[in-house]
């Protein structure tokens, strides 16, 4: 494995991502958790320290134990990383004469070792405002560029090396191999890492846990909740009870679509609680979308503890928790990455729970639940439904949440997945929903004057939902699901598309 550590980089989780792709499993973790010991006992095969946006000499700049350069472990650090290193070790860095954003050319100048197989000349991305000035003793320098005369060093003899760019960025031309060289080659990492020895070890080590207690689970019908039921389900069968809570909050049909494909189909114990009221009635005049998010995550804990108490030596509560739920709520952990939105799954649990927590995909992305829900035999009709938040309706109604709005959104969020369907984008897209604005406006309907709601369309492409693009429908496409929607949902006279990517937006709107 590669142990990363969290300096507070935007780009953390491409770091995540590349080096998976390359069938090693590697995990996130924030600088204090990072000691020695911790080390020691974890065993990676090397560690590669992030990027951030702190100057070294800040005085709130994230640190970790420098002892970690001595235990004899392969060790890349990126940008800021790599100035960690320097400073660490006895070297120099100062303020930037000019700051480096963008693309860059990088001139290596030793071939060996990170840059194998690598052209001589290479474009990179690059994003620092500090810069070396002297490197540390026993290290040489590897790579240039025109404004940065210490692009990339390297300590041969300790295997500690550094990246003034980004090589996990698109930008950065033969980034991948370069992470690569890493990976396998100084650190000598097998391609051993697969979703089918991770769902091995998962329902081993779940069995372990659990032994010949109970586990309850909150099964929404999204593919995480899903995946998670039955990779469970197959590790302790009748020893897990899947609670489906009616929030309200759910999509057009939702229940009886769960029924069919779960509770029929693969024979697994889910009960249904029906709880509108508990959630509808506390949402009452909050806009905040963080109080919403809090409101909504508490409630949904304050019933599944109610419903733990009616079963039985249940001493666990399972989540389909992922890894970017984990990594944009890092704060909650003592991160130094800025929480983008508190989740569901991480930030509304309350600080007395009773139940254990068991949270199988916590270290995977997106893309990689789907992979093990195949795996482990999961309908495709389930492997490929769209995400949906955990607060539900309840984060896509911008502004105060009613029955009424919840009515509007749902007919007109169940109406474009209909057209998106047809028109086969569903498994095109990474997602597509309908979202209520606070916003009413002017129209004319059979002629006749009209103030209603305004829908927005958000569709967007993505691999894992740390950086997304809009789609780029075709105008007809877009013009029927406009027509169609003001049409047949009563209230709403105007639709608008959404064409903000991520970042500077996030996927949903709150």
């Amino acid at each position: 494995m590669i142990q990363i550590i969290d300096f507070g980089s935007q780009f953390n989780q491409l770091i995540a991502r590349r080096v998976r792709e390359l069938k090693v499993f590697c995990q996130i973790d924030p600088p204090g958790k990072v000691t020695p010991a911790y080390l020691n006992e974890i065993k990676p095969e090397g560690i590669i320290l992030s990027g951030g946006p702190s100057s070294i000499y800040s005085k709130n700049s994230p640190k970790v134990d420098p002892e970690i350069l001595n235990l004899g472990i392969p060790v890349l650090g990126i940008c800021y990383g790599m100035q960690f290193i320097v400073h660490a070790m006895g070297g120099v860095i100062q303020r930037a004469e000019k700051r480096e954003y963008g693309f860059a050319e990088l001139n290596i100048n030793n071939k060996n070792g990170l840059f194998k197989d690598i052209p001589d000349k290479n474009p990179c991305w690059m994003s620092h405002g500090d810069s070396i000035r002297e490197i540390p003793p026993g290290f040489t320098i590897t790579a240039s560029t025109d404004n940065t005369k210490i692009a990339a060093i390297s300590h041969t003899e300790k295997n500690i090396m550094g990246f003034q760019f980004h090589p996990e960025v698109e930008h950065t031309q033969n980034g991948k191999k370069m992470l690569a060289n890493f990976v396998l080659d100084v650190c000598r990492c097998k391609k051993n890492w697969t979703m089918k020895s991770f769902a091995r070890e998962s329902i081993e080590n779940i069995r372990t846990e659990v032994g010949d207690k109970k586990v309850i689970l909150g099964l929404s019908g999204g593919v995480d909740s899903s995946v998670t039921a039955v990779l469970i389900h197959k590790a302790i069968g009748k020893q897990l009870t899947c609670i489906f809570v009616d929030n309200g909050l759910m999509r057009l049909n939702e229940m009886a679509n769960l029924k069919k494909t779960l509770k029929n189909h693969l024979e697994m114990n889910i009960r249904f609680v029906n709880a509108r009221s508990a959630f509808l009635i506390p949402l009452k005049g909050i806009t905040d979308p963080e109080k919403k998010r809090k409101i909504i995550g508490k409630i949904f804990m304050d019933v599944f503890e109610a419903e733990a108490k009616k079963i039985k030596n249940a001493d666990f509560l399972a989540q389909g928790t992922l890894y970017p739920d984990v990594i944009e709520s890092q704060s909650t952990f003592g991160g130094p990455s800025s929480v983008i939105k508190s989740h569901h799954n991480v930030g509304g649990l309350p600080k007395k729970m009773k139940l254990k927590l068991i949270e199988p995909l916590k270290y995977l992305f997106k893309d990689e639940g789907r992979k093990l829900g195949k795996q482990i035999g999961l309908p495709d009709e389930l492997i490929w439904r769209q995400p949906f938040p955990g607060p539900g309706l309840g984060i896509r109604i911008m502004g105060e949440i009613t029955q009424k709005r919840l009515d509007i959104l749902r007919k007109a969020d169940a109406l474009l997945l209909e057209e998106i369907k047809k028109a086969g984008y569903y498994k095109k897209v990474w997602q597509s929903f309908a979202v209520l604005l606070p916003v009413k406006s002017v129209g004319v309907m059979g002629d006749q004057r009209t103030y209603d709601n305004t829908i927005a369309i958000r569709i967007v492409s993505s691999n894992d939902a740390m950086t997304a693009d809009w789609v780029k429908l075709p105008y007809k496409l877009l013009g029927k699901i406009s027509n169609i929607i003001v049409n047949q949902v009563d209230g709403v006279n105007r639709v608008v598309y959404d064409i903000t990517s991520k970042p500077p937006g996030t996927i949903e709107w709150e």
